[in-house]
This record gives structure tokens, C-alpha cells and sequence, in this order.
């Protein structure tokens, strides 16, 4: 079965509408109205090989702050139901990713508990249009929609255009590392039997 999803929302603040396939090949059509933002949304798709449809219609003339966290939401309700019963799936996946002088650790676990460890600390307000306090509200946003166990954090950095990026790639990788499938899993990995 392809493991697929589309999940609108609507509110007075924000229209989102996300299509998500964790078995594509990184295409992405990314249209968030804040540029920086829609960059590091196209990063996650490539690099995590995901297919990415985003369109998303936020009332920015207040600021960024309802796009970017109704964006995690959404995107956390897509990717719970593209992994459907999690059969066979790795459920963990860690990467540590270099760029320039950045270096970002991302750790996941698709348990469905909820939780987010977010240490980052910018020296900048803002990467083009991009609050960077929003980073840590998307993640999690991501991470409670999603029932994932979610760690970041910032090993080193200076650059906090590298920085937020290295963060994105970091998860892209993660999560296809956990979304991955294993044929020597049988059911779920847990001894529970249940996820």
C-alpha cells in the first residue's frame, strides 16, 4: 500500500493543505509565503526523499507565527497516517548532520508518545523572513501531531542560516531512517506488540 497522505486545515488564522508520500523521491511544490521557510520545507522533501505538496495560505500580516506551527500540525498528521500500522518499520532513526559550521544531531522515535527535546540557541531573530523561535514551535508542533519522540540539538554552530538548515536535513534524514522498512521485523518493533 502506498504510504501516502493528505491532511487540510482550516482556521480563521490559517488554510493548509499538505500531501505527503514517505516513499517518493524528493519532489516538492512548497508554498508557504515565507520564502526561508518554504527553502528549508524543500530541503526536508529532498533530502529525506519524501514527496512534498504544501500550500498554505497564513495571516502574515500578523507575523509568521500560526504558518509555521499550523504547518508542524499538519505535517505531524500526515506523517502519522502515511505510516499507517508501522508493520515492519524500523520506528528508529538518528542522523548528525554537517554543514559548514553547523553541526545538528536529530534523534527519532515513532512510538506514538509525544515528546520534544529542542536545544538550539540562535544569536539571530530572524533568517530572511523566518523567525528563528519558530524552528523549535514547528518541530514541536511536528512531534505532537505526529506521536513522535523527537530530540535536536545543535552541536555546534555560528551561522544561523546553517544552523536552521542543518536542523531540517538532520530530520529529513531521521525520519527516513525510521519510516524505513525492514523484512526481518515481524509485526511492530516493540515487545509490547503494540505501538
Amino acid at each position: 500500500m502506498a504510504r501516502t497522505a493528505t491532511v487540510t486545515r482550516t482556521t480563521k488564522e490559517t488554510d493548509i493543505t499538505i500531501t505527503f508520500n514517505l516513499d517518493g523521491t524528493g519532489k516538492a511544490s512548497v508554498d508557504t509565503g515565507i520564502g526561508f521557510f518554504d527553502h528549508m520545507l524543500e530541503g526536508f522533501s529532498k533530502h529525506g526523499f519524501f514527496d512534498l505538496d504544501c500550500k498554505i495560505k497564513g495571516d502574515l500580516a500578523v507575523d509568521g507565527h500560526h504558518t509555521v506551527e499550523d504547518a508542524g500540525i499538519v505535517l505531524g498528521q500526515a506523517i502519522a497516517q502515511a505510516v499507517q500500522d508501522k508493520k515492519g518499520m524500523n520506528r528508529f532513526g538518528y542522523f548528525i548532520l554537517p554543514m559548514d559550521d553547523a553541526l545538528a544531531l536529530c534523534a527519532i522515535d515513532l512510538c506514538g508518545r509525544p515528546y520534544c527535546n529542542f536545544e538550539c540557541e540562535f544569536t539571530a531573530q530572524r533568517v530572511g523572513y523566518l523567525d528563528t523561535e519558530l524552528v523549535k514551535e514547528f518541530f514541536y508542533a511536528v512531534s505532537y501531531s505526529a506521536g513522535m519522540n523527537l530530540h535536536i540539538k545543535m552541536l555546534a554552530g555560528s551561522n544561523n542560516h546553517h544552523m536552521i538548515e542543518a536542523i531540517f536535513k538532520s530530520f529529513a534524514k531521521a525520519l527516513d531512517q525510521a519510516t524505513g522498512m525492514d523484512p526481518r521485523i515481524d509485526g511492530v518493533l516493540s515487545t509490547k506488540g503494540s505501538l
